[in-house]
């Protein structure tokens, strides 16, 4: 048997909403140690992984390794039933067809269950190697993100150039050209933040489309990290207390390549 008791259940709503206009279909991977997904997005140019350490939540068990495989367009619609201040608990039986989400009031004044259906996926878990990344970025998640919004306004492709000092947003498209500049800095202020670990310079492109959808995360953690070498996917990786979310995303490739 698999149960997990989530006190703020807030957390997990803000989870499904990060990912699901990205993937629809997804096993979650339960285990002793930790609930877990990987999933591509229907073109394949996108992975989500999602890992909640079953040490953060106030109860968990489970009694063997099992899959569970999930709607997360049905997940959604069942967790905007949950109130904000809800604690949400899930529970599965072994080789279950169904995953029981139960959803309690802050002063038990109201619950709610609900049996979401399960299906059978077919998916291969992908072996993400280690990858010594020549640039690190880590800033501001709403910063970064009002950025990518802003500069969707211009064309729907981010050039992004990083070296020791700062690193540059730059767009070109119809309508003009132009470019965002932030030096590296310690500031007091976090949106202000820019904090840069580079071994080499790095400029890469990559769909600001995917980015903007990526950044839905932002409201899981103050700070988005992003790691990058030429030629593989970016990494950004949004920290939480219950655990991480990233997000892989393949370069684009100019057409002088």
């Amino acid at each position: 048997m698999f149960e997990a008791l989530l006190g703020n259940g807030l957390v997990l709503k803000k989870i499904i909403e990060s990912i699901k206009e990205l993937v629809t279909e997804v096993n979650f991977e339960v285990t002793s140690e930790a609930i877990s997904l990987q999933a591509m997005d229907a073109s394949h140019v996108a992975l989500v992984v999602l890992i909640l350490r079953a040490s953060e939540f106030e109860e968990y068990r489970c009694d063997r390794p099992q899959t569970l495989g999930v709607s997360i367009t049905n997940l959604a619609k069942l967790l905007k039933i949950a109130g904000n201040d809800d604690s949400i608990i899930l529970r599965a039986e072994d080789e279950a067809h169904v995953l029981t989400l139960v959803f309690t009031g802050k002063n038990n004044e109201k619950m709610c269950e609900f049996n979401l259906n399960l299906i059978t996926l077919d998916s291969e878990h992908l072996g993400i190697p280690e990858q010594n990344y020549s640039a690190e970025i880590i800033m501001s998640s709403l910063e970064y993100a009002r950025i990518c919004r802003e500069l969707t306004q211009v064309t729907d492709t981010l050039n992004l150039n990083v070296d020791k000092e700062c690193v540059r947003f730059a767009v070109s498209g119809d309508i003009g050209a132009g470019s965002i500049t932030m030096r590296a800095n310690i500031s007091d202020k976090a949106e202000e933040k820019m904090v840069l670990n580079v071994l080499e310079p790095v400029s890469m492109a990559f769909a600001l489309r995917y980015l903007n959808l990526f950044n839905k995360a932002s409201c899981l953690s103050e700070e988005v990290s992003l790691s990058l070498s030429p030629e593989v996917p970016v990494v950004l990786k949004f920290s939480f207390t219950l655990g991480e979310l990233r997000y892989f995303l393949a370069p684009k490739i100019s057409e002088d390549s």
